[in-house]
């Protein structure tokens, strides 16, 4: 069986998704949401960093991350991979309850349902590199191996 998640309002799965309302500490930071904390790392040690930290919800901190006026770190697209997974990780580590849920998936295939997405999810062919489910079942090995 294949778990697919979009959307955070989405039982049980919805704390698969970065809009989740499950803060996490990191890099010396309280962040909202996995989102607050991806999108703020594009623009490391700016204004911009912090503005999307303080984001009243994770779709402005989402849109803030994408506005391309402002430059992107010139090594983002090497460690962007890195920098979702330290939140993955954080998120699932500081919150008992959905960690339980990410580990009573077993070894079943986590994909994120988004046709708009060719990189993080499957994309609107189904055929893309879902990354973040990936890197939640890396994450959902790691724990178990830890439990």
């Amino acid at each position: 069986m294949t778990i697919y998640f979009y959307g955070a309002d989405d039982v049980p799965y919805g704390c698969f998704s970065n809009f989740s309302p499950h803060a996490l500490e990191l890099d010396g930071h309280l962040w909202p949401t996995s989102e607050h904390y991806f999108q703020a790392q594009k623009f490391t040690g700016t204004r911009q960093a912090d503005l999307i930290r303080r984001a009243r919800t994770p779709l402005s901190a989402a849109e803030l991350g994408r506005d391309r006026s402002k430059p992107l770190r010139r090594d983002w697209e090497r460690v962007k991979d890195d920098v979702m997974r330290r939140a993955v990780e954080a998120k699932f580590r500081t919150h008992e309850d959905i960690r339980a849920v990410l580990l009573s998936t077993a070894d079943q295939e986590i994909i994120e349902d988004t046709t708009t997405d060719h990189y993080w999810g499957r994309g609107s062919t189904g055929t893309g590199r879902n990354m973040l489910g990936r890197i939640l079942m890396r994450t959902r090995t790691r724990l178990r191996a830890e439990a």
